[in-house]
């Protein structure tokens, strides 16, 4: 590391006009800054990384960290067990010897508040007069939900189905996401005064401007929940369902398919959780989807779960034609495909290739291509396009706001977001007051400043998994288990909190001038103060803290 420590050069006779000093410098780290929900994941690691240096116990350390998460996440048992965890993506620690295993931390601490009891961190004792509405009961639509009632207002909530949760609890299968799990989940947010309407359609049992009326605020949450076609003949008929129809009924009731051949179209998370869960139900299944595997947006760990049950693929293969003999089903025709220049999302088109075309036996076929917003009962709101079209901040109009999938396919955490924004702008509009302001995304740790060769070397921790042998004879069983708690601080201690002090002490005791002091007042990023008029530029701080935290910088020469 190269470090510039002496004052800047003058002329003769002139004074100096600044001089080169160390600072403190929180920086964002990267996982942070690509947690969909902008959760602070160094903060609620470092709570349990650094628990005895601020003299918590383990198990209140777990209490804070979880309530740090579930301040802008009520559902973090829940997201943990779907999230495709971007953040461990960009760990600086898997430049070392593998990135922190966020997710199933997060995991841990929903699970560990659930067996607790832990209820939901309140906001402000202030009550309001406004009422808000909320339709929908998936992911984004609690978020907001959650955050309306934190801010101190009344709130409904309209479900046109039975029960609460959205595609969490129609369409996601027990082995990745336990009913019990979001049961509890919610039940807590009944605990915090939140009014549920379920079995409420809205345009049947209630119209949408009644709605508007009722309520100072409305939120959409729609999701989406309606299938989208193929456009070939013979789809329409019977034996061929949509993914999201298929999962939805199966979690209603069991059903058996064994011995049929299944074919699964789609290469997104619906058509890999319907593909495993027929695979469960007794079928031999075969996945065609018209691009390469690398293009597939599915999660890249459910496929290869996928593959290692027993799931065939078939890539840059496209149907052609749904084959019925009477009402049964007996083949699907296909051609391949090829790969041609990038879309407006980068992934490169599907376009027809040249090879011979071909037909694959078939019992049954799944479509599992894409899902769209059921616009039933709003269409006054809406325009030419597929989904609505929010401001940043889920703003549609004056008491209006909407997030999740109708604003454009996501996962849940992306959703969780968008609800708890669309939140704080809907209460700074009630109140009269400034829009919250949006997360920095400047200042971020460069990796090349975090000192690998500090740290102790330390294998990431895995979290239990059940073995594929045992998979398919226990379809329902929850495939990947939470790790102890003893597991969860060890891998907490691996945080090398990149961008932020952890009390290494490297400052302390290497400053030449004496510059930093203890501070009597503890907590993680908080540990030594720093006298600027002590500091003589030497830089050997800053080389030596591992963390990035430290730096040097230009400082006027008033300071003596």
């Amino acid at each position: 590391m190269t470090l510039q420590t002496k004052a800047k050069a003058v002329m003769p006779g002139t004074e100096p006009s600044f001089r080169t000093l160390a600072r403190q410098a929180e920086k964002r780290p990267p996982c942070q800054g690509h947690c969909p929900n902008s959760g602070d994941v160094r903060g609620w690691l470092g709570i349990i990384a650094q628990h005895e240096k601020n003299g918590l116990t383990l198990d209140e350390a777990f209490d804070k960290a979880w309530r740090k998460i579930a301040r802008l996440n009520p559902l973090p048992a829940t997201v943990a067990r779907i999230c495709p965890h971007p953040c461990e993506d960009h760990c600086i620690r898997s430049d070392k010897d593998g990135a922190v295993s966020i997710n199933a931390l997060e995991r841990f601490l929903g699970d560990w508040a659930l067996s607790r009891s832990l209820p939901l961190p309140l906001g402000t004792p202030r009550r309001y007069k406004e009422s808000i509405g909320v339709v929908g009961s998936g992911p984004a639509s609690l978020s907001f939900a959650y955050q309306m009632v934190r801010s101190g207002y009344s709130v409904t909530v309209y479900e046109r189905g039975a029960s609460i949760g959205g595609m969490l609890r129609r369409a996601i299968p027990e082995y990745r996401l336990p009913h019990n799990v979001l049961d509890a989940e919610v039940e807590r947010l009944l605990e915090l005064g939140i009014a549920f309407e379920n079995n409420t359609d809205i345009g049947s049992a209630i119209e949408f401007e009644q709605l508007r009326d009722e309520h100072d605020v409305v939120f959409l949450g729609l999701g989406a929940q309606a299938a989208r076609r193929l456009g070939v003949p013979g789809e329409d008929g019977p034996g061929v369902s949509a993914g999201t129809d298929y999962l939805r009924q199966r979690k209603q009731h069991s059903q058996s398919l064994d011995g049929e051949r299944v074919l699964v179209v789609g290469g997104g998370n619906t058509a890999i959780d319907a593909a495993r869960s027929a695979l469960r139900d007794g079928a031999h299944v075969t996945l065609l989807y018209r691009r390469s595997e690398a293009e597939m947006p599915a999660i890249p760990a459910e496929v290869a779960d996928a593959r290692a049950e027993g799931v065939e693929f078939q890539f840059l293969t496209s149907p052609t034609r749904v084959v019925h003999d009477g009402d049964t089903i007996t083949a699907v025709e296909t051609r391949p495909m090829r790969l041609g220049k990038p879309d407006a999302q980068g992934r490169r088109r599907p376009v027809p290739g040249n090879g011979p075309r071909r037909t694959l036996a078939a019992d049954r076929v799944i479509i599992a291509v894409s899902q769209a917003p059921d616009w039933h009962g709003l269409e006054a709101i809406l325009d030419d396009s597929k989904s609505l079209q929010a401001d940043q901040d889920g703003r549609l109009g004056t008491g209006l706001w909407a997030g999740g999938d109708d604003r454009g396919a996501g996962i849940a955490g992306n959703a969780i977001a968008q609800g708890r924004i669309a939140a704080g702008s809907a209460h700074a509009e009630l109140r009269n007051a400034a829009a919250p302001r949006r997360q920095a995304h400047d200042n971020a740790v460069r990796r090349e400043c975090v000192q690998h060769d500090y740290y102790a070397d330390h294998l990431r921790g895995e979290r239990p998994r059940l073995p594929e042998h045992e998979r398919l004879a226990n379809p329902d069983a929850e495939i990947d288990q939470t790790i102890s708690a003893e597991q969860a601080y060890r891998e907490a201690m691996r945080c090398m909190s990149c961008g932020l002090c952890f009390d290494c002490q490297q400052c302390f005791m290497y400053c030449n001038a004496a510059g930093f002091t203890r501070l009597a007042d503890t907590r993680p990023g908080n540990y030594f103060a720093l006298a600027l008029e002590a500091c003589e530029g030497c830089g050997k701080c800053v080389e030596l803290c591992p963390c990035g935290y430290l730096e040097l910088r230009d400082t006027k020469a008033s300071l003596p």
